[in-house]
């Protein structure tokens, strides 16, 4: 029988170590064996490093484009798919309070949603959160897709949708993929003309929230809404 790979062993004790005490373990660790699901055959602990010093953190190896991750060597369709998964899984935790079992009072659970949702893409994307009467969700979906600095959306749209779902209340959220949460003249001008339409429907527009990865903007709390 041949000799297990020379990580094996190492693989096992970062397990164990893992099981024992998770706070432990480094970044580089966590990683290790993240990848190590994905590349079972294969010493992951140089790789893990790569990214990580590329990326600059956990996050930021998530977030990473496709386009950049491929570059790496051991970086395939698998770890592509496994990557994409992870994604997908904490933007559902995220979004977990969007399921219309408790009324939204602030902004945080919309941004937050938004922020694991389109807040990394590279394109923007506009979405709108729908609610009763008692501000609890009974809808949220995308509205529209752009480019990497303007996406088209009408005050007629968020209008129709809102009738269609017999819903009082409207929240918009989008993205700007250049890192800068701050609305542009357009960004202000197509709100207005939105929170007028729909004042004129009997529908309340309660907040515009722009997101990047890390940061937002609310026009309600800075007093547009």
């Amino acid at each position: 029988m041949k000799d297990k790979p020379h990580y094996y062993g190492h693989r096992q004790r970062l397990k164990e170590k893992l099981g024992k005490d998770s706070t432990s373990l480094a970044d580089y660790e966590i990683l290790e064996l993240l990848l190590g699901q994905v590349l079972p055959r294969r010493d992951t602990k140089p790789l893990a490093k790569e990214l990580l010093a590329e990326f600059g953190g956990l996050s930021g190896v998530f977030r990473a484009p496709e386009e950049q991750l491929k570059k790496f060597k051991g970086i395939g369709p698998g770890v592509l798919i496994f990557f994409t998964l992870m994604r997908e899984f904490w933007t559902r935790i995220a979004e977990e309070p969007m399921n219309g079992k408790e009324a939204i009072s602030s902004p945080d659970v919309v941004y937050k949603a938004a922020m694991a949702r389109i807040g990394n893409l590279s394109k923007e994307e506009f979405w709108i959160a729908l609610v009763n009467n008692r501000n609890k969700v009974i809808c949220w979906e995308r509205l529209s897709e752009g480019t990497v600095d303007k996406t088209a959306v009408y005050p007629r749209e968020v209008v129709a949708l809102a009738l269609r779902h017999n819903a009082s209340g409207v929240i918009l959220t989008h993205n700007h993929p250049g890192g800068d949460p701050s609305p542009s003249p357009e960004d202000t001008e197509r709100t207005m003309e939105i929170a007028a339409l729909c004042q004129d429907m009997e529908i309340r527009l309660l907040d515009h929230v722009i997101v990047t990865a890390d940061r937002f903007h609310s026009f309600k709390e800075a007093g547009y809404l």
